[in-house]
This record gives C-alpha cells, sequence and structure tokens, in this order.
C-alpha cells in the first residue's frame, strides 16, 4: 500500500473523530465543544493505536476507597457493596454503571448496564443507548452486533434519540450500508442547531459519504481546507481546532499545525481546559 492511500485514510478517520458525541440540550455552546474535544482526544489516542483508560490507576485502588471521598471512584465500592446485597436493584446497577463511566471504565459500564437491562427488560430507551455507547467506547469506536441491537431497540420506542441515531449511523457507515446512514445523519442534522459543533460536524460526515456513494474517493486536503475556512469565519469550535491540528500533522505540514495552534490557543485564550486539550493535541507537531 503507498503512503498516500494511507495518510487519506487515516486523515478521513481523524476528520470524522468526535461525530461519537451529541449534546446535551441545555448545554451551552463553549462547554459543549470542550466535551467535544477532550472525546475527541480520547477517540485520537485509540485511533493512533494508543488505548488509555482515564482514571485507570484509581479504579484499581477503589475497591480500598471509602464512600466519604470527593472522588467519584469513591462511590464504585458503596455501589458494589449494593448490588452484592441487593443483586436485583436494577437501579443501583444503573448508578454503578454511570459512575463507572465517569471513571472511564466503559467495559465495566457495559456489563453493569446489562445486567440493569436485564433486570427491566429493554423498555428505557435511554438505558439503551448509554449501554450501547459504553460498548463502542470499550471496543475503541466499533458498533458491535450488540450496540447495534442496543441502539435499534433505543429507536424502536424513541425514533427521536439523538445519540442511538448518531451510534446507528455510524455502525451502519461501518457497515457500508450508506444510505442507511446518510438517513439517520440526514434527520439528526435537521435536530442540531445550526451553530452548533456537531452540525458542523455532521455535515462534513454527510458529504464524505455521499461522495463515497457516488464513487468518488475523498478528498483530505480539500476537507482540511474546508475545516480550516469555517474556523476562520467561527474560531469558537475547541474540537474543530483539534481535528484542524491533527490532521496538519498527519499531512506533514507542520507549519499549518503551528498556525493552527496559535490560532486556537488566542480564540481560547482564557480557557483552561481549551488550553490543556491544545497542549495534547500539539504534542503530535514534530
Amino acid at each position: 500500500m503507498s503512503a498516500l492511500p494511507v495518510i487519506g485514510f487515516v486523515l478521513v478517520a481523524a476528520l470524522a473523530v468526535g461525530f461519537a458525541v451529541v449534546p446535551l440540550a441545555r448545554m451551552k455552546r463553549r462547554r459543549q465543544a470542550l466535551l467535544l474535544a477532550a472525546i475527541a482526544l480520547f477517540m485520537l489516542a485509540i485511533g493512533g493505536g494508543t488505548y488509555y483508560l482515564v482514571g485507570r490507576p484509581h479504579l484499581a485502588r477503589r475497591a480500598a476507597q471509602g464512600i466519604e471521598t470527593r472522588d467519584v471512584n469513591g462511590l464504585v465500592p458503596f455501589l458494589i457493596q449494593r448490588v452484592r446485597k441487593y443483586p436485583t436493584d436494577a437501579k443501583a446497577w444503573r448508578y454503578l454503571a454511570q459512575a463507572y463511566m465517569t471513571a472511564g471504565d466503559a467495559r465495566d459500564a457495559a456489563r453493569a448496564m446489562a445486567k440493569a437491562i436485564a433486570l427491566t427488560g429493554r423498555n428505557d430507551p435511554a438505558l439503551d443507548a448509554q449501554y450501547g455507547e459504553a460498548l463502542v467506547q470499550a471496543e475503541g469506536g466499533q458498533v458491535s452486533d450488540e450496540a447495534y441491537a442496543a441502539f435499534t431497540a433505543a429507536l424502536a420506542r424513541d425514533p427521536k434519540n439523538p445519540a442511538a441515531r448518531f451510534f446507528l449511523g455510524l455502525g451502519k457507515a461501518q457497515r457500508n450500508d450508506r444510505a442507511g446512514a446518510i438517513a439517520l445523519w440526514q434527520s439528526l442534522l435537521a435536530d442540531m442547531p445550526a451553530n452548533s459543533p456537531v452540525h458542523d460536524m455532521l455535515v462534513d460526515r454527510l458529504a464524505q459519504l455521499r461522495a463515497q456513494q457516488e464513487g468518488a474517493a475523498p478528498n483530505p486536503r480539500a476537507m482540511v481546507a474546508m475545516l480550516a475556512a469555517r474556523l476562520k469565519q467561527d474560531p469558537d469550535d475547541a474540537l474543530g481546532w483539534v481535528r484542524l491540528i491533527h490532521a496538519y500533522t498527519v499531512l506533514g505540514e507542520t507549519d499549518a499545525a503551528r498556525k493552527a495552534l496559535a490560532s486556537a490557543r488566542a480564540a481560547f485564550k482564557d480557557n483552561k481546559d481549551a488550553q490543556t486539550a491544545f497542549s495534547t493535541v500539539a504534542k503530535e507537531i514534530k
């Protein structure tokens, strides 16, 4: 395989990073963008072949922690004791799953959610969607058959569930059902505010899928140029800057990556969380 197709594949994958998230309806835009950037960095680590599970050292010590700790991991031993004592307490299993997810342990979160679903039946679309998300995260971004079934069940009861629509679309795209993915993502796009970073990412992803459906290969440089132009008009998109810096790095355009980093830092000069995210992706620049 020549270098160009490999670079193109990696870059297209990088540009698609961050689509595995759905905004909370009442979240302010900047806070939303930071959340997306944090998840993007996590997904970039997976794409590069390096899987670092956030909070893992804490999880190794959680059984010895007391419930009075202020850290979320302190809840885990308490909830474990609860489900051992009351194994049919579906709410306790669900709370345990949420604690695992917050601590960064997607695989254990999925197991706890599976137990909650077994106890309550597939009658809660939000729980099904959360279960599917945990499975996707545990599998490094791949929508397994079990995750696919969970999202399908969620949509059967709640056709507007945004997480289920996104991830089921991702599952269809991974299974080469481009028409199905386009239909789901187009319906999700219609519900996203025009100024939302998720809206812009869906536009990019849909354009890529339509080009592939028509037999055209994605043009990585054109996608990067489009992203750069959009950020010039609307710099208040932390995830967009993360994607742009990473894309320039993959293309070997070091100077452009450094300029994008400088612009990103200027746009978020008063936001420490954003600066941390940019410092992380800046490590890729050689």
